[in-house]
């Protein structure tokens, strides 16, 4: 197959189409700034939870999740909750299960869907990383802003995740 060089600036053209989406580039700079900040954030969480607690930020997920509604969850809301496909999750349980730190059942409610729960090892893995995950929040995050800040931030961000519901 032959490919042939474009006679399109593709720069032009998503200039000219970002032009024409949003009249005088309203809120894209705070578009950027914020994808760059949650880039940032979650890498060096999940670098000092893997160097630290020896957890990837996704099971560090999985156990806050299943931690905060009591201790066990279906599959799928488990996936919904920490924004995952259903298979991704399914992958990231089995493998969390040969670790010992979660375990699959028989959902009670229906017999049919499949449940995640927390085991004793879980606990301990989460109640050993918590505290490093949070330490790396107010000091990369919440000590950066004053209350204020924080406030105006959260009624921003509650306004647009409202807008954009998941399921």
């Amino acid at each position: 197959m032959q490919v042939h060089p474009t006679t399109v600036d593709p720069g032009a053209l998503v200039q000219r189409l970002t032009d024409e989406a949003l009249p005088g580039l309203r809120g894209l700079d705070a578009w950027h700034s914020l994808l760059h900040a949650h880039a940032s954030l979650m890498r060096q969480l999940a670098t000092d939870l893997a160097r630290k607690a020896r957890l990837p930020l996704g099971d560090f997920d999985v156990l806050a999740q299943l931690a905060r509604v009591g201790g066990e969850l279906r599959m799928t809301d488990l996936a919904t909750k920490t924004f995952s496909s259903r298979s991704a999750m399914s992958r990231r349980v089995d493998r969390m299960v040969d670790e010992g730190l979660v375990r699959r059942s028989v959902a009670n409610t229906d017999g049919r869907g499949v449940a995640v729960a927390l085991t004793e090892a879980g606990v301990a893995r989460l109640a050993a990383a918590v505290p490093i995950h949070l330490q790396g929040v107010s000091k990369l995050f919440i000590e950066r802003l004053d209350d204020q800040e924080l406030d105006v931030l959260k009624h921003a961000l509650d306004k647009v995740s409202l807008d954009c519901s998941f399921g």
